[in-house]
């Protein structure tokens, strides 16, 4: 396999190990209707550790447009940003250019993403192994990762519009 150039250094697919989502729908600061959020994050089961992971979740996010640690990138304002979100048939298809990982939404937040027409989107680059699929996922466990400091600030954060075939 070839490693991808990117400013940040080299990293591979297998340096990435396993992609899940995990999603939730909620309030809004804007105190709108209730928003659908999606959480990225690898297990940090790729080939050379979790923090090699770390590292190539990374340069992943940056080489698609979206920098680590700053405010949301809006994809409707982004011409040409290689980040898309399918949602059809109960499932979110979430693709970038290094990965592809779907998401079987609720109700809810399928509710959510249709009534305000877009989801927020946030792609830890910490790992998560505690959420690994067909694990149950409270939402104290959830809230802990994804409300950490240190996790928001290592991240990157997107607005994506919500897409369907139909």
């Amino acid at each position: 396999m070839t490693s991808p150039q990117t400013a940040t250094g080299t990293f591979t697919q297998a340096q990435l190990g396993t992609i899940s989502l995990i999603g939730w729908s909620g309030e809004h600061p804007d105190g709108g209707p209730d928003a659908a959020f999606l959480l990225v994050y690898s297990l940090g089961d790729g080939a050379e550790g979790p923090a090699t992971g770390e590292t190539a979740m990374r340069a992943s996010l940056e080489r698609s447009g979206l920098p680590v640690g700053t405010g949301p990138v809006y994809a409707a304002e982004t011409p040409g940003l290689p980040v898309k979100l399918l949602v059809q048939a109960g499932q979110a298809v979430l693709t970038l250019p290094h990965f592809t990982a779907q998401y079987p939404a609720p109700a809810e937040w399928l509710a959510a993403a249709e009534q305000r027409g877009e989801v927020n989107v946030m792609f830890a680059t910490h790992p998560w192994p505690q959420g690994a699929p067909g694990r149950p996922v409270g939402e104290d466990l959830l809230r802990a990762f994804a409300g950490d400091p240190n996790v928001i600030m290592t991240s990157a954060h997107c607005v994506l519009p919500v897409r369907s075939l139909g």
